[in-house]
C-alpha cells in the first residue's frame, strides 16, 4: 500500500506542477494517467482523494478542453471508492460536474459521479439544493439530438436517485422533469430507456406537484396503457407504470383516484396485471395495493376509509411515497 500512496502523490504532485505552470499538454498527460490507474486499480482511488486529486480534476471540468472527460472519468471512479462525503466537501465539485453535464464530451462521467454522490442518503438535500445541476440533468435527458444511450442512462439514474429525497421532487416537477420523461417513454426506442424513464416517472409521482402535470399532458392515460399486458411493455415497465399511479394516489388522496377511474380501462387494466401470473411479484404487489386504494375511493362517502388506507399502506411500505400527502386528504 506504501508503493500505491507514494504513485497516487507522485501524479497529484505532477498534475498539481502542470496546472500551475498553465501546462494544458501536461496537464492533460498527467489527468489521462490518473484516469487509468483509477480505473485499472480500485485501492488508489481513496488515495488519490487523499492527495488532493479531487480539486484538480473538477477545476477541468469548468471549461472546455481536451482533458475534461478524462477528468470527469476520473472523478467517477474516484467516487465509486473514496468516501463520498470527503468528495461532496470540496468546495466547487457541484458546480463543475453542473458545468459537465451540459458539455456533450464528459456529461456521461458527470452523471455517473453525481449519481455515485447521491448514493449516500445525506447528500440527496444537499444535490437537490443546486436547482441548476437538476437543471441540468433534466437537460441532458431532454437533449436534441439525443445524447448517447450512456448518457441518458447515467442521467436517468442519477434522476432516480435525487427523487428518492422527497423534497426534491417537486422541485424535479417545476423544472419539466415529467414531460421530458413522458417524451422519452414515447418516443425513445433504445433499450432499457423506457424502464429507466418510469422508474423515475414512479418516484416523482409521489408528490402533490405531480398530479396536474400528469393530467395536462396525458400522462395517466399512458401509464395505464402501458399496464396492458398486450401493448409490448416489458415487466419492469408494467411495474414501473403501477408504482407511478399508485404514488399518485398516495401524494394526491381522493382526486388523484377520480382522476385515475376516469381513465377508460384503468381499473381493467390494474387488475389484469394483479392478476397476471407472468407479472413480477412486485408488480402484482404494487397493482394489487393501487385496485385497493380505486375500491377504496370509489365514491365521496369513502373519502376516511381511503385516507386509512393510504395512510396503513405508507407505513407498511418504505418504497411508498410522501406519508405526509396522503394523510393531509382527511
Amino acid at each position: 500500500m506504501e508503493v500505491k500512496l507514494q504513485t497516487a502523490r507522485n501524479l497529484v504532485g505532477r498534475l498539481r506542477g502542470a496546472a500551475a505552470a498553465h501546462d494544458g499538454a501536461a496537464t492533460a498527460v498527467a489527468i489521462a494517467e490518473i484516469r487509468h490507474v483509477s480505473k485499472e486499480d480500485p485501492d488508489i482511488r481513496a488515495l488519490l482523494a487523499d492527495a488532493g486529486a479531487v480539486p484538480f480534476l473538477a477545476a477541468q471540468l469548468t471549461s472546455p478542453s481536451a482533458a475534461s472527460e478524462d477528468a470527469a472519468a476520473a472523478l467517477l471512479n474516484i467516487s465509486i471508492s473514496a468516501p463520498r462525503e470527503q468528495l461532496m466537501s470540496v468546495p466547487g465539485l457541484l458546480d463543475a460536474l453542473t458545468a459537465a453535464l451540459r458539455s456533450g464530451a464528459a456529461a456521461h462521467h458527470a452523471a455517473a459521479t453525481v449519481c455515485s454522490l447521491l448514493c449516500v442518503e445525506a447528500n440527496r438535500a444537499a444535490i437537490g439544493a443546486r436547482r441548476p445541476l437538476l437543471a441540468a440533468l433534466v437537460s441532458l435527458v431532454r437533449a436534441a439530438p439525443r445524447p448517447s444511450t450512456r448518457a441518458t442512462k447515467d442521467a436517468l439514474k442519477a434522476l432516480f436517485a435525487a427523487a428518492l429525497h422527497p423534497p426534491n421532487r417537486a422541485v424535479l416537477v417545476g423544472l419539466g422533469v415529467v414531460q421530458a420523461l413522458f417524451a422519452l417513454v414515447m418516443n425513445d426506442g433504445r433499450a432499457g430507456i423506457v424502464e429507466d424513464a418510469t422508474a423515475v416517472v414512479a418516484q416523482v409521482a409521489g408528490c402533490e406537484e405531480s398530479l396536474d402535470v400528469f393530467v395536462r399532458m396525458s400522462g395517466l392515460r399512458i401509464l395505464v396503457d402501458l399496464l396492458d399486458h398486450g401493448g409490448g411493455a416489458s415487466p419492469r415497465t408494467r411495474e414501473n407504470a403501477a408504482a407511478a399511479l399508485l404514488n399518485l394516489v398516495v401524494a394526491g388522496g381522493e382526486r388523484a383516484v377520480a382522476e385515475v377511474i376516469a381513465v377508460g380501462g384503468a381499473e381493467d387494466a390494474v387488475r389484469e396485471l394483479a392478476e397476471d401470473v407472468t407479472a413480477s411479484a412486485r408488480g402484482k404487489a404494487k397493482a394489487e395495493a393501487l385496485l385497493r386504494a380505486l375500491d377504496c375511493g370509489g365514491a365521496r362517502r369513502r373519502e376516511h376509509r381511503l385516507v386509512d388506507f393510504l395512510n396503513g399502506l405508507v407505513q407498511s411500505d418504505p418504497y411508498i411515497s410522501s406519508p405526509a400527502s396522503a394523510s393531509t386528504h382527511g
